[in-house]
């Protein structure tokens, strides 16, 4: 492994631990997400505290911090499976911040950027799965869930190169949601539309 490819490892996970979602709520003057809610500093905690436009920025901000570094990996050359890997950091900065003593977001959307940058075929399938999950459950944790465990699979037939890695994020994901999973067993898990108390 290159001193370029360590580095960028280590930007990206400095990368994805800025929280879009406290920056977007300090800037609009809204609460912090993580003292309201789910506490989960995400895109839909943002929605349910400050509206449509606030989610918007705070999903594109978590998006981009997974694509900048994968994007200046691909201006360095680097590697298909140090790609994925770089992805992985950004997503696990999103998990962990360094800047927010390491609590942070659930990664879905720090995930959806990593296929954003990596491959527009599991992007289609990923959003394809949450979309219509979402639609019909209206449960975002569940969503995220089908997305995950369907982007690996396809990714095992579609896109091998990029398969640890996400098999990994998928993995990292379902542990993430293992509050929202009992709370959809017992029936007590919030849907979108729910607004924050």
């Amino acid at each position: 492994m290159t001193i370029e490819t360590i580095a960028l490892l280590i930007l990206a996970y400095l990368t994805g631990s800025i929280s879009s979602a406290v920056i977007v709520c300090r800037i609009m003057n809204l609460p912090d997400p993580r003292d309201f809610g789910s506490h989960n500093p995400g895109a839909t905690n943002v929605l349910r505290l400050g509206g449509k436009k606030a989610a918007i920025f705070t999903l594109i901000g978590d998006i981009l911090k997974a694509v900048i570094p994968i994007l200046i990996g691909y201006a360095l050359a680097l590697h298909n499976r140090n790609l994925g890997w770089v992805g992985f950091m950004a997503f696990i900065g999103h998990l962990y911040p360094l800047y927010f003593n390491f609590k942070g977001g659930k990664g879905m959307a720090t995930y959806f950027g990593v296929l954003v940058a990596l491959s527009p075929a599991l992007l289609f399938y990923g959003l394809a799965t949450w979309l219509l999950t979402a639609f019909f459950t209206r449960y975002s944790s569940l969503a995220s869930i089908m997305t995950s465990v369907a982007v690996s699979a396809f990714g095992f037939y579609i896109d091998k190169k990029y398969f640890f890695p996400l098999f990994a994020m998928s993995l990292i994901l379902i542990w993430r949601h293992r509050q929202n999973i009992k709370n959809l067993w017992r029936g007590t898990e919030r849907k979108i539309t729910d607004k924050n108390k």
